[in-house]
C-alpha cells in the first residue's frame, strides 16, 4: 500500500490532505493550548499519508513543525532558543520527570516525530534536546486504533502521543476533542484507503 501523497494532491483535499470524500475539515475545531508545541518533524514523514502531525496542526494554532533531514538538522539556532526554562522533550528513556512535578512547570513541549528508529536517532543527533528535561508517555489503558502498528507498549502516533500529554498536563477538558479528531480521521483515512471494516474487525477481541 503506498504511504505517500503526491505532491499535486489529486482528489484530495488540500486542507488536509483526505480524499475530498472523506474530507475531516468540517470537524475542526480548534483547541488552544497553555503549552507551547514544538514538533521536529523526520523529512520523511512529510508526505506520508499515515503522518498524524498534519492533523495535529489543523486543531493546534500552538504547533510549530520543523523539518529534520537525514543530511541536515533544522536550523540549530531555532532548537537552542527552545532550550528556555520551562522546555521539555517528550521521550521515551530516563531520567524522566514525573508528571506530577512537571504539571504548571511545561511551557513548551517538543516531541519528535517518525518512526521509533528514526526519531532515537534524531534525539541522539540533535544536542539541543540532551540538556531538557524529559517527560515519558505511560503505557495505554485501553488499546486506540492507529494507522500504523506498533511495537512498543507506550507507543502511539503522534498526534495521539500529544493529547495524552496534554491530558496530564492541563487536563481531560483540554485534551477530549484532541482524542476525538484523532479517531475521526483515522477512521476517514481507513474508509477512504478500503480497509476501514477490515481495520476494526482485526481490533475486536476475541469471542469466548
Amino acid at each position: 500500500m503506498r504511504s505517500s501523497t503526491a505532491a499535486d494532491l489529486p482528489g484530495r483535499c488540500k486542507r488536509c490532505w483526505v480524499r475530498l470524500e472523506f474530507c475531516v475539515c468540517s470537524a475542526i475545531v480548534e483547541q488552544r493550548t497553555a503549552t507551547e508545541l514544538v514538533v521536529v518533524r523526520h523529512v520523511r514523514e512529510a508526505f506520508k499519508s499515515t503522518g498524524t502531525v498534519r492533523a495535529a496542526a489543523l486543531v493546534l494554532p500552538q504547533l510549530t513543525c520543523l523539518e529534520y533531514g537525514e543530511t541536515g538538522h533544522p536550523a540549530l539556532h531555532d532548537l537552542e532558543a527552545l532550550t528556555d526554562p520551562g522546555t521539555f522533550v517528550l521521550f521515551p528513556g530516563e531520567p524522566s520527570t514525573p508528571w506530577a512535578a512537571a504539571k504548571g512547570q511545561v511551557k513548551r513541549l517538543v516531541v519528535l516525530d517518525g518512526t521509533w528508529r528514526q526519531t532515537r536517532r534524531m534525539y541522539q543527533r540533535l544536542p539541543p534536546l540532551h540538556g531538557l528535561p524529559r517527560l515519558t508517555l505511560p503505557e495505554k489503558a485501553q488499546a486506540v486504533l492507529r494507522l500504523r502498528a506498533g511495537k512498543l507498549a507506550e507507543g502511539r502516533s503522534t498526534f495521539e502521543a500529544i493529547a495524552d500529554a496534554l491530558e496530564l498536563l492541563e487536563g481531560p477538558q483540554v485534551s477530549a476533542g484532541l482524542t476525538a479528531f484523532h479517531a475521526l480521521f483515522v477512521e476517514r483515512v481507513l474508509k477512504a484507503r478500503g480497509v476501514w471494516e477490515q481495520r476494526t474487525q482485526a481490533a475486536e477481541p476475541p469471542t469466548r
